[in-house]
């Protein structure tokens, strides 16, 4: 069956917005210390496509080691994955251009991933907070035409960066989300 992952540093959001996509409270473990979710995780949705927790990468409470463990299984499932059909790649709107979030995404571009970047806790920020880090985030990659979600599905076509932003406080972004991950699978 096609899985979707959902990728992104510690604490960005990963758990908090899996348990919003499936309306349940505690589906995910979240937990305000990074590192919880330490292993791969699979969620079979409507026997027809399982949505994968990836743990995270860059700072947690554990040992570099073990981080570094964590960053070898990521991309190697990534890269290797044959049922992975797309990527949600989480990365926090109030700091875009994490070195981590960057590898990452050259890595999704590298494999050849279909892949859509979710800024996450977007009620913490303001509309011109959004512009800036948007445009910080667009400078890292020249050469790739970041279009909204929401255009890209109006168009019907595929996108090289498609994007949203999104809460999982306020559920804002929940929707196009779940009409992308759909589309995906």
């Amino acid at each position: 069956m096609p899985e979707i992952a959902v990728s992104g540093r510690s604490n960005v959001g990963k758990s908090s917005l899996l348990n919003k996509l499936l309306s349940k409270k505690n589906i995910a473990r979240v937990s305000k210390e990074p590192g919880k979710t330490r292993t791969i995780n699979f969620f079979l949705l409507n026997d027809r496509f399982y949505l994968v927790d990836l743990p995270g990468y860059g700072y947690a409470k554990v040992s570099k080691e073990m981080r570094t463990g964590w960053q070898k299984v990521i991309f190697e499932y990534i890269e290797k994955r044959e049922t992975l059909a797309g990527v949600i790649q989480l990365v926090d709107a109030r700091h875009p251009s994490m070195k981590d979030d960057l590898v990452m995404i050259e890595r999704l571009i590298d494999a050849e991933r279909r892949f859509l970047v979710v800024f996450t806790k977007s009620d913490k920020i303001s509309g011109n907070e959004r512009a800036a880090a948007l445009k910080e985030f667009r400078s890292c990659f020249d050469g790739f035409r970041m279009t909204p979600l929401r255009e890209c599905m109006e168009k019907g076509a595929e996108c090289d960066f498609p994007f949203l932003f999104s809460s999982a406080e306020t559920g804002e972004g929940r929707d196009d989300i779940w009409k992308w991950i759909l589309s995906t699978i």
